[in-house]
């Protein structure tokens, strides 16, 4: 008997190490040996990005460091405590983790205590009069599912690696919010630089209309000229105001980025440029690794997988081992004796023999749900690739811009002075001065306004970088690493190759 027993429990343990449905493997994705705007334009004049040397000089976590700006710090050390944004994303990542801890339940038995007191009437037959009485009953049941075709583990594959999904998702957010805060703490600050470019000019042009009035009242220049003086001023003046409401905006949003309601929230004007700095960059293949929301996705491949398992085991008979025991009595007095006791026990084996085929509907919407998946992924993929090469060529092309608008603002320096000079000595109107004027302060405008865009360009690249964070990151370890075959898509009895990772 005893042997007859072992032999049974070593069968259970070699069916339980078998699992249904294709084991997960990384299916392969679009992907070039080096960026395009890698090849070849590292030595252009005026590029503020590099290829990634020794890892000493890798982005990490507090990648907004890079810029070397304290105010700028302290506000992104507010974003992951009070942004509303990341707080539902970790809730969701929460709840993500909750379902792991359901699917896990299901590797143990259940068990259900039920007590009743019934009252009861029968009526009269042939053979018994008619009764009326009480039964009181109290037992306990308790079940467990044999997991032969390992559909338990499945769905707990599949759970662990949904939950990775959601810590992808999470420090996607995450990404997203902190480089939100500084391409608005960037923009706002440009708006400020070119505010004092519009006050000094407002004061330039407040005493170029003095000087006019005065030649005027003596007779040396005519009222158009005056005229033409203060439109100027007041134009710029104008100009100056306007500005105003771009900027209370922004401060708006970095105030509800970190959580605080607008009333509550300013930042103080300073007309400071901020650099571009170098950024270190590395091969298209490190996006795998590198971008929350690609790892996301290939997570949500394994999921997807799992799930193919989960249906395909429904083709195979489940076993049931189950135990009720009790007692039950006519009356309290002896309700809990020996004599009134019940109890069963044993296996039970129980497999669906005819369904209309909605076990195959099932299985084939499992695997459609996975092919979707992998399209999601490589989608992923090339965008993230989009997104690096978009930045990185937005960061050569305005570096070389910068270097020119420079030399266009300086000639148009020097055509004021020039205008000035001949305005003074009475061979042209002032009109030439004030086209002149207008001219450089267009093209100072627009220096300022480049210098915005390569700072938020250089903002996208970290952020299509995949900032500071790593696939290594995850929970419950990290995905499998990148095969050169596809997804296998078998549906026989397999060993399982991934055994479910447990919850640290």
């Amino acid at each position: 008997m005893k042997r007859r027993k072992l032999a049974f429990a070593a069968v259970l343990l070699g069916l339980t190490g078998c699992a249904v449905g294709p084991n997960y493997k990384r299916p392969a994705a679009p992907m070039s040996p080096a960026f395009k705007e890698q090849t070849g334009q590292v030595s252009v004049p005026g590029s503020d990005w590099k290829p990634a040397e020794p890892k000493d000089t890798q982005i990490r976590g507090n990648w907004w460091e890079i810029f070397a700006d304290a105010e700028l710090n302290a506000l992104e050390s507010q974003i992951d405590v009070s942004n509303q944004n990341i707080a539902q994303a970790a809730a969701q990542f929460a709840g993500a983790r909750a379902a792991i801890r359901g699917a896990r339940a299901d590797f143990y038995p259940t068990i259900n205590l039920d007590g009743s007191v019934t009252r009861a009437h029968t009526a009269a037959t042939a053979t018994a009069p008619a009764h009326t009485g009480t039964i009181y009953t109290a037992s306990a049941d308790a079940s467990y599912e044999v997991d032969v075709w390992g559909r338990i583990r499945r769905s707990v594959e599949s759970s662990v690696a949904t939950a990775q999904a959601s810590a992808g998702d999470l420090e996607t957010v995450r990404l997203s919010m902190h480089a939100e805060l500084a391409i608005d703490y960037f923009q706002l600050r440009s708006l400020d630089v070119e505010k004092q470019l519009l006050e000094t000019n407002v004061e330039a042009y407040e005493k170029a209309l003095q000087l006019t009035i005065n030649r005027y009242n003596q007779g040396v220049v005519s009222g158009i000229d005056v005229a033409q003086a203060q439109t100027q001023l007041e134009n710029t003046r104008a100009q100056s105001t306007d500005l105003g409401v771009s900027r209370a905006a922004l401060e708006h949003a970095i105030a509800t980025l970190i959580g605080k309601t607008p009333a509550n929230f300013a930042i103080e004007r300073v007309a400071t440029v901020t650099p571009v700095p170098a950024i270190p960059f590395g091969l298209p293949s490190d996006l795998l690794e590198r971008r929350p929301d690609v790892a996301g996705a290939e997570r949500r491949m394994a999921a997807a997988n799992a799930q193919i398992g989960v249906a395909v085991s429904a083709y195979f008979p489940k076993l049931l081992l189950a135990a009720v025991g009790g007692y039950g009595s006519s009356s309290v007095s002896n309700w809990f004796s020996l004599p009134n006791r019940f109890w069963s026990v044993g296996p039970e084996l129980a497999a669906l023999l005819f369904d209309g085929g909605k076990r195959r509907s099932v299985t084939e919407q499992a695997v459609a749900a996975y092919d979707a998946s992998v399209a999601v992924y490589r989608l992923q993929v090339l965008t993230a690739l989009q997104d690096v090469e978009d930045n990185l060529a937005a960061l050569r092309i305005l570096g070389q811009e910068a270097q020119e608008q420079a030399a266009a603002t300086a000639a148009a320096e020097r055509a004021v002075v020039l205008a000035q000079n001949r305005y003074s000595a009475g061979i042209t109107t002032y009109l030439e001065v004030i086209t002149a004027q207008a001219v450089a302060l267009t093209a100072e405008r627009t220096a300022i306004d480049i210098q915005s865009r390569r700072l938020t360009a250089a903002v996208s690249l970290i952020k299509g970088l995949g900032g500071g964070w790593s696939d290594a990151n995850l929970p419950y370890g990290a995905p499998p690493p990148a095969p050169t075959t596809t997804a296998e898509s078998t549906t026989g009895s397999t060993p399982s190759s991934a055994a479910p990772e447990k919850p640290r």
